[in-house]
């Protein structure tokens, strides 16, 4: 299972809606809005 950045919540990489490519790794999220804030500013959830 992958965390969502954003909520920190478990999501299925396998069946995941909503997933973003950061610096060459796939963050993927558990709703549009998760992912929304994610792409706005990345830097801020990974490191």
């Amino acid at each position: 299972m992958a965390i969502d950045p954003i909520c920190k919540m478990e999501v299925d990489p396998k069946t995941a809606k909503w997933k973003s490519v950061h610096k060459e790794k796939e963050y993927f999220f558990c709703a549009p809005g998760c992912k929304t804030a994610f792409d706005k500013n990345p830097d801020k959830y990974v490191k």
